[in-house]
């Protein structure tokens, strides 16, 4: 085994251990079809890096991109704010006429980028969703069917939200937090937190969007627990939000009294689990997201693969966080 294929053995086996069963790396053996000495062009679009899940996923790609250089060329856009689609549109639109062979994209809007979407798979660019799923509707109507590598966003609220049920009683009043609410992972995870109120007989009194953010989370929050004084829980879409959450609670002086859940297990969400102003979060590990993505994508270039004989999803790991397990 030569030192290149024996380092690239070794990054597969480490992702795999670290949760993505079955996960395969992108080598050159697999490249029969590329024409040798070429290196493919794949384009990676995000959200802002305020976000500290954004900013992982984007140093697990440069990161990978730098263990194969000599296979594939990262280009990367990001836009300034979370919830900026006109950007991303704009920056799919530039890697379209870039020629890229793939784009692995995070989007802000699940339904208003699907035409550019739709022109870069005309074009014959392979696309790939990371973190948040494109709406399906609008994809059949488009004529298009774009992979979702990710976290079953349901699924990992609805356990959020059963643990924070178990500390509560039928009846009980809450609230949920959402991101952006044209973002079919927010949409999701709300879903996912009323599946667990509804089966815990507990009332959903408000539902407001906070756009991911943590001074819109705080602004929120305070006017949640202004307008529903018997509040006993705030299920927040993301953990930016939820510590604007655990702020407003403070500054109403109902510490202690309003259980917080947030999601994705940031590093700044720890010492609210571990002071308890937090009670879970859920951790779906956003740098294997990105290099999932970005595998999947350069599989699916080097097989020549058709953007519809692709998987419609390939679900990610998830993984409850509390203060017993940080």
């Amino acid at each position: 085994m030569t030192q290149k294929l024996r380092r690239r053995v070794l990054f597969a086996s480490a992702l795999t251990a670290a949760g993505l069963p079955g996960f395969s790396v992108f080598t050159r053996d697999a490249r029969a079809d590329v024409t040798p000495g070429t290196k493919l062009k794949i384009a990676l679009v995000l959200k802002a890096t305020s976000d500290p899940f954004t900013v992982s996923m984007l140093d697990a790609a440069r990161n990978y991109e730098q263990h194969f250089a000599s296979q594939f060329s990262l280009t990367t856009r990001i836009t300034t704010k979370q919830t900026d689609t006109a950007a991303q549109i704009r920056m799919v639109d530039e890697m379209i006429k870039a020629k890229m062979d793939a784009i692995v994209i995070a989007p802000t809007d699940s339904k208003a980028l699907i035409p550019v979407i739709a022109r870069g798979i005309k074009a014959g660019i392979i696309t790939i969703a990371i973190d948040s799923p494109l709406d399906s509707a609008a994809q059949d109507a488009a004529d298009i069917s774009v992979p979702f590598v990710g976290p079953n966003n349901r699924k990992g609220a609805r356990q959020v939200g059963d643990y924070l049920a178990a500390r509560l009683k039928p009846g009980d009043e809450v609230g949920i937090i959402e991101g952006n609410s044209a973002s079919g992972n927010a949409q999701q995870r709300t879903v996912g937190s009323r599946d667990a109120m509804e089966a815990a007989n507990l009332r959903v009194v408000t539902v407001q969007s906070a756009d991911w953010d943590y001074g819109k989370g705080r602004d929120v929050a305070a006017k949640m627990l202004a307008e529903h004084p018997q509040l006993r829980a705030l299920l927040c879409g993301n953990d930016n939000m939820a510590m604007g959450a655990v702020d407003a609670i403070r500054d109403a002086g109902r510490s202690g009294g309003v259980y917080v859940t947030g999601y994705n297990a940031i590093d700044a969400i720890k010492p609210l689990l571990a002071d308890g102003s937090v009670l879970a979060t859920m951790n779906q590990f956003p740098d294997r997201q990105a290099v999932f993505g970005i595998d999947v994508a350069l599989k699916a270039v080097t097989e020549q693969r058709k953007q519809r004989e692709l998987s419609k999803m390939i679900e990610t790991p998830l993984q409850l966080v509390t203060a017993a397990k940080r």
